[in-house]
């Protein structure tokens, strides 16, 4: 064991913290920048280099990093530091190699590599599709999962999805923004989708260009090409509310181009019956 007193913390764990809220609007601390002298205690079966001419501790084989209630486990870690002036290190980046798995007590993020940036307060977390796991929900990506704590904004890219029970919102790219409250806690308040996104509720499937959830509402803006099932039913609209909580979806039209007036919304309802024929012929297969 070695005991490194510095001001570093690598407290990954709710990297995105449920792209949706906790059902019961909690707030979660984001502030990772915080703790001041806080030792970090590292741990490893195969032993820790000290290469001073690089400035870096090496961790390897099972190693563990220990700050407060986080802890990062990984094959191989490695804390870069700076000499400061009248003695003592500061550590200004720390990466994890191989079966990284970053934990608190509110969630655990999994990956092949990290890298947090203390001086830029930015994490990030790649390989072997990265995902972060709360009681309540799933987080994964398919490129990376990233932390910006001087934005208070959190990432995911690459067919990136967030799952709670029976509801899904997946695009290529999720953006969870924080705000602060009276008592400094941070919680989310709203999400961005981008492109190719997809909304699944108990009863409806919608997908757009782009969205915007609200989580205090509960309301997910949708905006773009947006067409809505349910069934065999199809909506197809400029823009629409999907509310997650209740299920009522509401779909509107657009001005189209040229002051050509607005656009109609479209919807094509199936029949009962023919439903049921088709669910009977489908039984009969």
């Amino acid at each position: 064991m070695i005991r490194l007193p510095t001001r570093l913390i690598f407290a990954a764990a709710a990297v995105v913290l449920a792209l949706s809220a906790p059902s019961d609007g909690a707030a979660q601390s984001l502030n990772f920048g915080a703790g001041g002298d806080r030792p970090i205690e590292v741990f490893a079966d195969n032993g820790i280099e000290w290469q001073q001419d690089r400035l870096v501790f090496i961790a390897r084989g099972n190693a563990r990093a220990v700050r407060g209630e986080v802890t990062v486990f990984a094959d191989e870690l490695r804390a870069y530091y700076r000499e400061k002036e009248g003695g003592g290190t500061d550590i200004w980046r720390l990466d994890a190699f191989g079966k990284v798995r970053i934990k608190s007590p509110q969630s655990t993020t999994h990956g092949e590599h990290a890298v947090y940036d203390v001086d830029k307060a930015v994490l990030v977390v790649t390989g072997g599709k990265p995902r972060l796991i709360t009681k309540t929900d799933t987080i994964t990506a398919d490129r990376q999962l990233e932390y910006w704590e001087q934005k208070q904004m959190a990432v995911a890219r690459g067919n990136a999805l967030a799952r709670r029970a029976e509801k899904r919102l997946r695009a290529d790219v999720l953006a969870a923004y924080f705000r602060k409250d009276k008592a400094g806690k941070s919680s989310i308040h709203r999400v961005e989708a981008f492109d190719n996104v997809k909304v699944v509720t108990q009863k409806d499937t919608a997908h757009s260009e782009r969205g915007v959830y609200n989580v205090n509402s509960g309301i997910a803006t949708l905006i773009g090409s947006v067409r809505i099932l349910r069934d065999r039913n199809v909506l197809n609209g400029c823009s629409a509310e999907v509310n997650l909580n209740t299920g009522i979806s509401r779909l509107h039209s657009c001005q189209a181009p040229l002051g050509g007036g607005k656009t109609r919304v479209r919807g094509v309802i199936m029949p009962q019956k023919l439903k049921s024929k088709d669910g009977d012929a489908g039984k009969a297969n």
